[in-house]
């Protein structure tokens, strides 16, 4: 698995990397962690180009630097990576440059395949879209933006699925909430709950939302699947059903307490823009983290 694990600041991004490297852990996975500073002007460029270089040499300020310098300072006090003795617990990785608005630098992770830190310059959304399309992530792990319309831009033009980490709380004794339906994502929805549940040894909140008064014969079928699914992967859980708006149900049921992991909407992006979509009012309106699954990777 390759998780992306997009961060702003310190101030910000704290739960974001937090909750975006416990997962990456319990998962051993490849994880790059991104910063998009400022868009630099080719003029500005030729002042501060740092290729090849090592932090410690940095004459100059270039915008989104010090964030990447707080990651490392993470990473490094969580144990996270490797450095050797001599280099005095700062970042004096040597930086891999490819072109001006990107540069690298690759660390000894103690878990999974790889890990590095990258910083971008430009628009955010822009390059995280190139980011995620160029490194093919499974998961992209964004924070809840102040800015309402940023993680809605985010989990629209995105590729991979995204978790948006909001109200998170590490003292908070989280359950899961998987929501499920017949749309086509169903079983990678499935897949991705057992994943985090088997991780993180929690139990699982199973929501089945009919808007009829009664439950369907598709509701039933999800409802046997799915169960059978779960009980073959040995996870814990708890059927609930609901009648009603599928919105307040989950919202209500998610409370502050769950992680959300629903599969994104099969509308149109022209339907979703005028109409909007069940998870993106529900990560709109909750106060947890949501798993947005998209069926691209």
């Amino acid at each position: 698995m390759k998780i992306l694990i997009a961060i702003s600041s310190e101030q910000y991004s704290g739960p974001t990397l937090s909750l975006g490297m416990k997962i990456s852990s319990a998962f051993k996975a490849s994880t790059t962690i991104v910063d998009v500073g400022s868009k630099i002007s080719e003029f500005g460029f030729k002042e501060v180009s740092i290729a090849n270089q090592v932090i410690e040499s940095w004459g100059v300020s270039r915008p989104g630097i010090e964030v990447l310098e707080w990651a490392f300072r993470y990473l490094l006090k969580n144990n996270f990576i490797e450095v050797k003795d001599d280099e005095g617990g700062k970042l004096k990785n040597k930086l891999i440059e490819e072109e001006s608005n990107r540069i690298e630098v690759y660390l000894k992770g103690k878990i999974g395949n790889n890990l590095s830190l990258i910083l971008r310059n430009g628009d955010i959304i822009g390059e995280l879209r190139e980011e995620v399309q160029s490194g093919n992530y499974d998961v992209t792990i964004i924070g809840g933006s102040g800015k309402r319309s940023m993680s809605h831009d985010l989990i629209q033009y995105i590729d991979s699925s995204i978790l948006v980490v909001k109200g998170f709380d590490p003292t908070n004794n989280y359950r899961i909430l998987l929501v499920i339906d017949d749309s086509p994502y169903m079983k990678k929805v499935l897949k991705y709950g057992v994943r985090v549940a088997q991780a993180f040894n929690i139990e699982v909140d199973f929501l089945v939302v009919s808007k009829n008064k009664t439950l369907s014969e598709k509701n039933k079928i999800v409802i046997d699947y799915s169960s059978k699914y779960l009980r073959r992967c040995n996870v814990k859980f708890k059927l609930l059903t609901k009648i009603g708006n599928p919105e307040e149900k989950i919202i209500k049921t998610a409370g502050n307490n769950h992680i959300i992991i629903m599969g994104v909407s099969i509308k149109s992006p022209i339907a979703k823009f005028f109409q909007s979509s069940i998870p993106l009012e529900v990560m709109k309106s909750c106060d947890c983290p949501i798993l947005i699954v998209k069926p691209s990777n």
